[in-house]
């Protein structure tokens, strides 16, 4: 509800305004009074007093008189407020509302700076508003051309017969008061001095002259421009230059025009400057910005009413101070007639760059031609080089070269060589070059000059085109590909159409995996290689299942994937592609005979040992599943993996990056070799720099972000579930983090635990400081599930031990009362043994598979799993995280949680997967206040290092500080 004050106010500002000039601008005030008769009572609380107003109204045909009203008297400051209200409120008078239009653009000028120093008739300081541009004057008239009478219906003193004052002149008092009174605050006078920062009146009789000066050129009743004539390089450059200006002299602010004939300072032996331009002087009107006329008609004729007797006065005080800002023009103030200044190129080049802008800032403009190109332009482009050529088939063993060159365009028209060449030889800031004129900069006459950059091999080729950037000189530049090499990058980038499933396939294939089939065809085709990394159970075998149909080449398909997923494959290539052989490269009796042109599948500890005779015969693919057990190029697997050729390679993984981009080159090196190049370059020009975006050290590095994205992203096709339209069918899954507490033993043991390695951390370093780390963390998580597993103690007495342990049994309880089948991960084959012992004391049905267990034993316990034989399935996180099918339980328990959550959520896949029929819900067990109850913060930073480029991984805990390990791992009680 609004209060008697804003009341009032609304009542003040039905009334008519109309401003009272004083004797100091300052000390204006306005009048608000009813032109209807009524009284007006100030308004309580608001610095108001009633008077009574002199107005002048027309009655009749009897014409103007003077009228007694009783109004209200309000100073200027506080009524400014007031009268912007008034602005856009509905129901004030409209007088009152053109001051508020007046007293917004006050406003708009001070806050633009446009206050000048003057002083009164009388030698008083006062502050005025300007300089007004030809907006402000627009502004300003139609405001005055919008004021009823009752906004200026005071009398002018001692006028007769009785006049008012005219709406423009008392707005510009107006004006001239509100700048006056805004900067002198209370505080102002103690800052600044006392004159024109103290409200009590300055005397200043000596400061007119100051002042003027001061306000030269700005306060004019004209501005100057500066138009440009390029054809002034034919006027100047084909005739004698050594005297281009036979009008020298000076021209002072009396326009006397006294001649100077040794202004020009230049000998008769010295060099003529290289004119390259003229500028023309214009004269503008700000009374009327209409009006406009080049300084030599304004000397010559005058220029008529419209500029008034001062014109020439105000052009040369207007070209004083532009002077100042860019002294060439001090040329002009040396001549008679300030009408044409010759420049030279250097001189061009300053207004082209900063000189302009400083011109611009005083009040002049610079006027260039409407034909002048400022959109030359140069990218360095990739084409092939002159003698190579290739079939187009297969990019990476055509034996090719690429020729990388500056490529200068006009607009989006590339320069010819011979057009270049013109260029490289020019030495003047515009050049006449298809009929126009453009400006050259330096720069690019220099890459005219020099526009080879020598030669690329095909896969620095390739990496130039898909980034569109390139090295110059130690600089990112922008590099296109033309010619084959565009049709190629065009290729590979394209969203083309997906191919039909291939005869043979007994499967119908969702869009998304027809889309992964095209994309795959176009890589291997390519001899380009590619990782597809899906999540898990979105596919990825039955689309490569469906790539060797599609290929039908007389060579095998070779796959090798953890022991695991052996059986996997095998069935899903009998179920997928009846009639295909398949035979496994595994086992004492293994071999190689006579391989037909159907798939060979071996594991990755099979293919280390047998290298060599796996690297004798021909394939025609080559995948690696779960391709991150290579991801460490330097192991063993990873070497004896190149050793094998191939002409297509196909890496499948859901995790293409865990703990850092290495492991993405790892990948990509193997199945596009070269690509991203040597790993050291590429730890260098992208990962480090990557990894560190969004720190300290990496802040503002989004660019190199998106460069390598757009490098690696046409080689990696990455598909989420969570992606719109893929795999619509999987039912929801609901996540709960389950907090638990520790009992005292464990308190115990993790305290002393934090205590005594800490302190050898601290006294530690490099790969010595990292073991230590990684040995507390794991020494906690083990304290964290249960004292047994940390003190290597049998399983005789586990029961009240660990909090873990004790809600685990309570969610069984309740899971195995609904019938239902449960899926227990941790990522310990100690900790599954001790879980294992106690479920067998409590009698509850489970079976244990960990890294050790045979792999005809893990398909006899898959199958008793999904008959529903077995209720409980313990798992070991690593040797049971992928490959494998168990949609049949409803529940998966993480016991401990991982480093990365990209490998929980594959362990959570083995249930959460196509296929599945019923919602999943996955528990997670939380040590309260540990290591583990804080470690969430971290996964999702984890997070932000390949989401930038492909969708997951991790950062390295290691590096952490003393101080942030100790915040990290530190014993936080529940409040």
């Amino acid at each position: 509800m609004r209060d008697e004050q804003s009341l009032g106010v609304d009542r003040l500002l039905r009334r008519a305004a109309v401003f009272l000039p004083g004797s100091l601008p300052r000390d204006g005030r306005i009048a608000f009074w009813d032109p209807e008769g009524e009284s007006s009572a100030a308004v309580e609380g608001l610095p108001c007093t009633a008077a009574e107003l002199t107005v002048v109204r027309r009655h009749g045909t009897d014409g103007v008189h003077r009228h007694t009203v009783q109004a209200v008297l309000m100073p200027l400051a506080d009524a400014v407020p007031l009268l912007v209200r008034a602005r856009y409120l509905a129901s004030a008078h409209p007088a009152t509302r053109c001051w508020g239009a007046a007293a917004l653009h006050a406003l708009n000028l001070v806050a633009r700076g446009r206050l000048l120093p003057g002083l009164t008739a009388d030698d008083h300081d006062a502050w005025r508003a300007g300089p007004r541009d030809a907006e402000d004057v627009a502004h300003l008239r139609a405001v005055a051309a919008a004021m009823p009478s009752e906004g200026h219906a005071v009398p002018l003193p001692d006028r007769t017969p009785l006049q008012v004052p005219e709406p423009a002149a008392l707005l510009g008092s107006f004006l001239d008061a509100v700048a006056d009174t805004l900067p002198r605050t209370p505080a102002a006078a103690y800052a600044m001095g006392a004159p024109f920062a103290a409200r009590e009146a300055q005397h200043l009789p000596g400061a007119r002259a100051w002042a003027v000066e001061v306000a030269a050129g700005l306060d004019a009743g004209v501005r100057v421009s500066l138009r440009l004539d390029l054809s002034a390089y034919e006027l100047f450059n084909t005739t004698d230059t050594t005297d281009t200006t036979d009008r020298t002299g000076t021209y002072g602010t009396d326009g006397d025009g006294s001649a100077d004939a040794d202004s020009d300072d230049r000998s008769e032996s010295a060099p003529a400057a290289r004119h390259a331009a003229a500028a023309i002087t214009q004269v503008h009107s700000l009374a009327d910005p209409t009006y406009v006329i080049d300084a030599a008609a304004l000397w010559h004729d005058g220029g008529g009413d419209a500029f008034g007797p001062r014109a020439r006065i105000d052009a040369v005080l207007a070209l004083r101070r532009a002077a100042r800002v860019w002294s060439p023009l001090e040329r002009l103030l040396d001549q008679p007639v300030p009408d044409v200044l010759a420049l030279t190129e250097d001189e061009l080049y300053e207004l082209l760059s900063d000189a302009g802008a400083r011109l611009a800032g005083a009040g002049v403009t610079v006027h260039w031609p409407r034909e002048l190109a400022r959109s030359l332009t140069a990218a360095a482009v990739v084409r092939t080089a002159p003698g190579s050529a290739t079939d187009g088939t297969s990019f990476f063993d055509a034996e090719q070269l690429f020729a990388f060159a500056w490529q200068l365009s006009l607009g989006d028209e590339p320069l010819t060589e011979a057009e270049m060449d013109t260029l490289a030889e020019a030495h003047r800031p515009v050049v006449r070059l298809r009929d126009q004129w453009v400006v050259v900069d330096p720069a690019l006459v220099r890459k005219a000059r020099k526009r080879e950059l020598g030669l690329l091999d095909p896969v620095d080729a390739l990496a130039v085109a898909l980034t569109g950037s390139a090295e110059v000189d130690g600089e990112q530049v922008d590099a296109v590909p033309v010619g084959a090499l565009a049709a190629l990058r065009a290729r590979i980038i394209s969203d083309e159409a997906t191919v039909p499933p291939p005869p043979g396939l007994d499967a119908t294939l969702r869009d998304y995996q027809l889309r992964g089939l095209a994309w795959l065809d176009r890589m291997t085709s390519l001899g380009l290689g590619g990782c597809l990394a899906d999540d898990m159970g979105l596919g990825k075998t039955i689309t490569v299942i469906a790539l060797h149909l599609h290929r039908a080449h007389s060579a095998p398909t070779l796959v090798i994937c953890p022991a695991s997923l052996l059986g996997n494959w095998h069935r899903e290539i009998n179920r997928f592609a009846p009639g295909v052989p398949v035979r496994r490269f595994h086992g004492t009796d293994r071999s190689l005979a006579e391989p037909d042109d159907g798939f060979v599948l071996t594991t990755y500890g099979t293919m280390r040992s047998s290298a060599a005779q796996l690297a004798a015969h021909t394939w025609g693919l080559v995948v690696a599943d779960e391709a991150q057990h290579v991801k460490n190029p330097h192991s063993s697997t990873a070497k004896a993996l190149r050793t094998i050729p191939a002409p297509a390679r196909v890496a499948l993984t859901g995790t293409p990056v865990e703990n850092n981009l290495s492991e993405l080159w790892a990948l990509l090196d193997w199945t596009t070799p070269g690509l991203l190049g040597p790993l050291k370059a590429f730890r260098a020009r992208h990962a480090r720099i990557v990894e560190n975006t969004g720190t300290a050290a990496g802040l503002g590095n989004e660019e190199a972000v998106e460069r390598l994205s757009r490098l690696v992203r046409p080689f990696l096709l990455r598909r989420k579930k969570s992606d719109p339209g893929i795999a619509p069918e999987l039912p929801p899954k609901t996540e709960t983090d389950h907090a638990v507490f520790l009992t005292r033993e464990q308190v115990t043991l993790y305290e002393a635990a934090v205590r005594e390695t800490m302190a050898h951390i601290e006294a530690s370093e490099g790969i010595a400081r990292r073991g230590l780390i990684m040995k507390l963390l794991s020494s906690l998580k083990q304290i964290c599930n249960h004292p047994a597993q940390y003190l290597k103690e049998e399983p005789t007495r586990l029961t009240g031990r660990s909090g873990k342990l004790a809600l685990l049994d309570e969610l069984l309880d309740t899971i195995l009362s609904e019938d239902g089948s449960v899926l227990i991960f941790t990522q310990y084959v100690t900790m599954a043994k001790l879980l294992s012992a106690h479920l067998a004391s409590r009698a509850v049905p489970s079976q244990l598979l960990h890294g050790g267990t045979p792999v005809p034993e893990r398909e006899r316990m898959v199958d008793r799993f999904q008959a529903a034989e077995v209720p409980v399935f313990l798992l070991s996180l690593k040797a049971a995280g992928t490959g494998l099918n168990l949609t049949r339980a409803a529940h998966v328990i993480h016991y401990d949680r991982w480093w990365n959550p990209a490998v929980e959520e594959q362990a959570t896949d083995r249930a959460y997967r196509i296929g599945q029929t019923q919602p999943v819900q996955v528990h997670r067990l939380i040590a309260e206040g540990t290591v583990e109850d804080r470690i969430g913060e971290l996964l999702e930073s984890k997070r932000a290092l390949a989401d930038a480029v492909l969708g997951t991984g991790e950062t390295a805990l290691t590096e952490l500080s003393d101080r942030d390990l100790a915040d990290l791992v530190s014993l936080r009680r529940p409040a």
